[in-house]
């Protein structure tokens, strides 16, 4: 009897493993495969097409003597720590305004959230005809009298970063914002009587005991954008184009610019390498200390 009742058990393991298996061939295969393919080609001397000739590691010390590939990861830890910060602190300062249950609050959501479900290249055409000196803010401002009015960032060198970041941040905050809102919402009710029966001010309240709570979501959140500041290029491509000269150049930009434009696939095979191991660095320790570590006792 137990023996069938195991079979019994089996049988539906058995028929979601099988479901699964193109899924897994298909990530094996394409997703596995190519991170393979390319680290592989990044270690020949292909150009144009690919080839078996073995490099070694010039490729890398070519891309690490490259001015260009220096300037992008600078503006990529630039690029991605403002953005990150600033728009984990602003959803989350928006959440907390709408969970004061304040009037019309689906449509201000709405509204928040609106400019998550454009593309990046829509928000990156609208952000430059914005910010563009000869018919955006800054010409309204000079047609209205105000001369001295200046918002040229796309074509300044030490602000172009910071259009990009003021448009990245436009477009993701909606989405911190919801995820921190329904972290706020899940809170227990009995939890808040308790901190205003102690008489802990609300800044603290939210600083010490909410977030805490939230620290999953924060996590999501932190994950969600900084897979957006690594994959940044249509952004860049549809703003700025990478200038002025390389003042906004990101490494997505780069590796498609060698890859497809200078017909160099080692060396963006090599960048792009470069960059997955920078990925898989930055979240081993997220890994580690959600998976790998041992409780405490």
């Amino acid at each position: 009897m137990s023996s069938a009742r195991s079979r019994n058990r089996s049988r539906p393991s058995l028929a979601a493993g099988l479901s699964l298996g193109p899924a897994w061939v298909i990530v094996v295969a394409i997703y596995i495969g190519t991170a393979i393919w390319t680290v592989a080609m990044s270690l020949t001397t292909s150009r144009l097409l690919p080839t078996a000739q073995f490099a070694g590691l010039s490729q890398y010390r070519r891309l690490f003597t490259t001015p260009r590939w220096m300037q992008s990861l600078e503006n990529l830890v630039l690029f991605g720590v403002v953005f990150i910060v600033v728009a984990l602190v602003l959803g989350f300062l928006l959440a907390v305004a709408l969970d004061r249950k304040i009037r019309f609050e689906g449509a201000i959501r709405t509204i928040y959230l609106y400019p998550y479900a454009l593309s990046f290249i829509v928000t990156g055409v609208v952000w430059k005809w914005m910010l563009d000196p000869t018919m955006g803010i800054q010409k309204t401002m000079h047609d209205l009298g105000w001369t001295s009015f200046r918002m040229d960032w796309v074509v300044d060198m030490h602000m172009a970063i910071y259009a990009l970041i003021l448009a990245a941040v436009w477009q993701a905050t909606g989405l911190v914002m919801a995820l921190m809102l329904a972290g706020l919402r899940g809170v227990d009710g009995d939890l808040w009587k308790a901190i205003e029966v102690d008489g802990i001010p609300t800044w603290r309240a939210y600083v010490a005991i909410i977030l805490p709570i939230l620290k999953p979501i924060v996590v999501t959140a932190t994950v969600l954008l900084g897979v957006a500041v690594v994959k940044a290029y249509d952004l860049v491509v549809a703003l700025t184009g990478g200038g002025p000269g390389y003042a906004t150049d990101m490494p997505a930009k780069f590796i498609m610019d060698f890859l497809f434009q200078r017909a160099n696939i080692g060396l963006a095979s090599a960048a792009a390498t470069v960059i997955l191991l920078i990925s898989v660095l930055a979240i081993l320790p997220w890994i580690y200390v959600t998976y790998l570590r041992a409780p405490r006792r």
